[in-house]
């Protein structure tokens, strides 16, 4: 009995404890006007339907009436009083109700991460909050003032969230926060202290402060007048993080010393400027300091020598210049200033000095960090050999890639049996790396050599002491055979061994190695097959990345290569896709297949409709023929490549299905048909970006419809058989008219999304520039291009032409167009190439041409074109061959000088012109007229009239003729 009784004891206890903390199992029973006041409460919510509704169990009925056991509700087991509501991230919006006031004793109020809008007033009413918690919703508005009355507060955090960057809480008079004497931690995110320039003087005054959290925040200038001498902060204050604000640069130097006992600094993504002061080196209790993402320049201050605590130091991403020598060499170490020798900073752990612009060789003085785990350099500029690590025994983490270090690796970095990551790919090592340099590295998860000139040397045998997460060895030699140890990898995540110099087949025993891939990259090898038991797998959902182009694969496609999010497989020698396409599949999830520059020959499959998820298919520069399969347009394709088969018919108008298409290439094909109007008229008019239909068949006039394509970018209609007019509405092709602030994408990217993953592909195309092709990926989203050369085009060039101010290319070449070059095509600021050739243009070359200071390419050969060429910087720069055929143009660069009576100059139109001038020439065409007609009826009545002239005018031609 007496056992029982203790047990029994324990359990009220226990019970006790979990009551006390709010627990959904407490048996009291809650108070009728505050279950009253919850139910209000849940009343004016809107709860996000697709989410689970937590507040299904906040009912009346008899089962569940209790408020205290609601879920989110906590009660005081003693009084009976709600004392805690928690419902973070329910997705719950609307306004935060005043019913709320009736929980007089209420301690714990946390709201974060809804949709609330606004910060009520009466909140401040709630003066037994401890606990205030508002974070992560779209808030607006003022924070009110009334909040200085929670004077029982230890923990407040107020602000917006990154999905709505535009909604954010504003200050106008930051003094109450001086009220909050139990105030231990404050966050605010997404606030706008721009008018109040106290908030540096007011924080200062909370007595118990310990952490401040300030993100996303825009701080005015402090008016350091009204501060006392003493500019510390609280002897309390621990930590500031205040990352990713807009500071006031006069504002930085303070925040430099603002606490002798501040442990942790978070400054990082400030636009701080210029070097760090030595005020630094009084913050002696600093453990941890973060300032990357900011434009520091200059060295480390001497003063960072009494930072004998230090832990981590982040100073990646700035402007840090020089040699690392000269950064950390000159440091007084803690040691010396007992007048003792030592390390500089014997506590440092990790330092991040990445993505700077450190130059020369490794120093010696790195040996002054004995108990260093990470030391990040990657991203600078930095020379020499890597030295002897054999100092650095507690290393774990090493990144020194995209340097221009040099030499062997050394030897000693097998020693070190705590690294777990080590990488100094993309920079100029060579040598040989052997099983000498990895043989104590049990724990490493991470090796990345790539892109240096190293050869491993490796046994087939040879049993490795570690089990790799990602290895890769991109253009170091590991071949000619697949390297054998690999098999004994079972925990391979990533694996690149692309441009390895391996060649034969991939080995059977591969399949169990890639079941746990999530990326795989074999490209740029000599591969010519697989082992018949060879099997592309994963024990995961899928491989997120396959990549095998440039190899020797022949033969068909195998099914297996399905369960891949992205299958990359050109340039190989691959003849059928046709059982890999139709083969009957329980899921396919690939939604990138790039089959391009293969053998592939015979119809396109008509298998599609499995494959729905597709966003981007390359087959171009194949052998396929026959019609496009309609069930393309059941995808959702955003990037069709079909250029350079053998198809032919019509494009079929299922593509107009294809909601999100932005690259459409099916140039160098046997398509024929009119150009289709439902180009114009479906969605793709707001999301085609590169539209080719290059080098077919297509016959008839340039639809109408095509002008709502207010999102193309480049438009290539040449080598075709159209007829009729350009079209003046090409002014509505929005992205090539409006003026950009050089902030559009260089690329034009696909992107798209698996399970929660985020993949992009950069799409590149075949361009015509200065009369040769071009692949163009890096820069593609840049050009603004019109082609619509080699057809057979009529009438004149729109003037509306001059309105796409962004285009750098227009080529209407060969056609049969007429009239004037638009007198506005001046406006075309950022044209580079511009092809007129081959027509039938009158008239004089615009003066606006010689404006256009970024023409690097013109042709106006073979057209009807006269006058004087414009004098500029570029037009004169041209060959002469640019303009032959022209027999009325003169000056240079052409031989012929124009007359120096202006007989091309025609006549002014301006007001203030020459009268007798014109009058001159008036009289010079008059006699040229009175000219040709004397002449004209002198020869031809002489014909008429005389028998013996015309008998031998007529001889005279029929021998020409022969």
């Amino acid at each position: 009995m007496r056992a029982i009784s203790v047990v029994s004891m324990i359990l009220l206890v226990a019970i006790d404890v979990l009551v006390g903390q709010g627990s959904s199992y407490s048996p009291v029973q809650c108070i009728e006007s505050e279950k009253q006041a919850l139910l209000s409460f849940k009343q004016s919510l809107v709860v996000n339907q697709y989410l689970y509704n937590p507040l299904s169990s906040w009912t009346s009925n008899s089962s569940q009436g209790d408020c205290c056991s609601w879920e989110g509700i906590g009660c005081d087991n003693k009084t009976n009083h709600v004392i805690v509501i928690d419902l973070v991230k329910w997705g719950l919006g609307s306004d935060i109700s005043s019913s709320l006031l009736e929980l007089k004793d209420l301690e714990h109020l946390n709201l974060q991460g809804n949709n609330f809008i606004r910060i009520p007033n009466f909140i401040g009413s709630l003066t037994r909050l401890t606990y205030l918690n508002l974070e992560t919703n779209p808030l607006s508005g003022a924070i009110p003032s009334q909040l200085g009355n929670l004077t029982s507060l230890s923990f407040l955090a107020l602000g917006g969230t990154i999905l709505h960057p535009n909604t954010i809480l504003t200050v106008t008079d930051f003094r109450w926060i001086s009220r909050l004497s139990s105030l231990q931690k404050l966050r605010l995110v997404f606030v706008n202290f721009t008018t109040t320039s106290e908030w540096f003087q007011t924080i200062k005054t909370i007595p118990s402060l310990e952490e401040l959290y300030l993100y996303r925040c825009q701080l005015p200038e402090v008016d350091t007048s009204s501060l006392s001498h003493d500019m510390n902060l609280s002897n309390s204050l621990k930590s500031i993080i205040m990352s990713s604000n807009t500071i006031h640069p006069s504002s930085i130097p303070l925040l430099f010393n603002i606490s002798s006992n501040l442990v942790d600094l978070d400054l990082g993504d400030n636009q701080i400027r210029g070097p760090l002061p030595n005020s630094f080196g009084n913050m002696t209790s600093l453990e941890n300091i973060k300032l990357q993402d900011n434009q520091i320049e200059g060295e480390i201050p001497k003063s960072f020598g009494s930072l004998c605590n230090l832990r981590s130091l982040y100073l990646s991403n700035n402007n840090l210049s020089g040699t690392l020598d000269n950064l950390i060499g000159s440091q007084v170490s803690c040691s010396d200033q007992n007048q003792l020798g030592g390390p500089v900073f014997p506590a440092l752990e990790e330092l991040y000095l990445n993505d700077n612009l450190l130059e020369g060789p490794l120093p010696n003085s790195l040996r002054w960090f004995p108990n260093l785990v990470v030391l990040d350099l990657h991203n600078n500029l930095l020379t020499g050999p890597l030295p002897d690590l054999s100092p650095f025994s507690s290393l774990e983490r090493l990144f020194a890639s995209n340097n221009k270090l040099d030499g062997s690796l050394p030897e000693s970095i097998g020693q070190f049996h705590n690294l777990t990551a080590f990488d100094v790919s993309s920079n100029s090592f060579s040598g040989v790396v052997s099983e000498t340099h990895l043989m104590n590295l049990s724990n490493l998860e991470q090796l990345d050599l790539s892109f240096n000139s190293l050869k491993l040397n490796l046994s087939s045998n040879w049993g490795p002491p570690f089990q790799l997460v990602t290895l890769k060895l991109a253009s170091c030699t590991t071949g000619p055979q697949f390297p054998n140890w690999l098999q004994t990898q079972s925990q391979l995540v990533s694996l690149d061994i692309s441009n390895s110099n391996i060649s034969g087949v991939i080995p059977y025993w591969f399949s169990t190695v890639s079941s746990t891939l999530e990326y795989l990259n074999l490209s740029f090898n000599h591969l010519s097959g697989m082992d018949p038991n060879f099997s592309l797998r994963s024990d995961y959902i899928s491989f997120y990345v396959v990549d095998m182009s440039y190899n020797q694969f022949r033969g068909a496609l195998p099914p297996s290569f399905s369960s891949a999010v992205e299958l990359y497989l050109s340039n190989n020698m691959f003849t059928g896709f046709k059982r890999f396409l139709c083969t009957p599949k329980e899921k396919v999830i690939v939604l990138v297949l790039d089959l391009s520059d293969n053998l592939l020959s015979g119809t396109m499959p008509d298998c599609w409709l499995q494959w729905r998820g597709l966003v981007i298919l390359n087959l171009e520069n194949n052998n396929l023929s026959g019609i496009i399969p309609s069930s393309l347009g059941s995808l959702d394709l955003q990037t069709l490549r079909l250029r350079n088969n053998s198809l032919s018919g019509n494009l079929p108008s299922s593509l107009n299905g294809s909601s999100e298409l932005l690259l459409l290439d099916v140039g160098h094909n046997s398509l024929n048909g009119e150009i289709p109007s439902w180009i114009g008229e479906s969605r793709l008019a707001y999301t085609l970006k590169l539209l080719s239909l290059k080098s077919n068949d297509f016959y008839g006039s340039i639809p109408s419809n095509l002008c709502h394509l207010n999102s193309i970018q480049i438009l290539d209609l040449s080598l075709n058989n159209l007829t009729g007019v350009i079209p003046s509405c090409i002014n509505n092709f929005t992205s090539m008219a409006r003026e950009t602030d050089g902030a559009d994408h260089e690329t034009i990217t696909t992107t798209y999304y698996y399970l929660r993953t985020q993949g992009t592909y950069e799409n590149d195309a075949m361009v015509m520039w200065k009369g040769l092709e071009y692949k163009y990926d890096k820069i593609l989203g840049l050009l603004r291009l019109i082609d619509l050369s080699s057809n057979r085009l009529t009438g004149q060039i729109p003037a509306e032409l001059a309105n796409l101010v962004e285009l750098v290319q227009v080529n209407l070449s060969r056609n049969h167009l007429s009239g004037l070059i638009p007198e506005k095509i001046g406006q075309l600021r950022q044209l580079q190439s511009l092809d007129l050739s081959n027509n039938q243009l009158s008239n004089k070359i615009p003066v606006g041409l010689a404006q256009i200071s970024s023409l690097a390419y013109l042709d106006l050969s073979n057209n009807k074109l006269w006058g004087e060429i414009p004098t500029s910087t570029q037009l004169q720069t041209f060959n002469a061959s640019e303009y032959a055929g022209n027999l009325g143009l003169c000056g240079p660069p052409l031989t012929s000088t124009c007359p120096e009576d202006k007989t091309f100059s025609g006549p002014s139109n301006s007001s203030g012109g020459n009268e007798s001038e014109w009058l001159d020439m008036s009289w010079f065409n008059i006699g040229i007229g009175v000219g040709f007609v004397v002449g004209f009826w002198g020869v031809c009545g002489t014909l008429a009239l005389k028998t013996s002239w015309r008998e031998a005018y007529f001889r005279f031609l029929n021998n020409l003729a022969w």
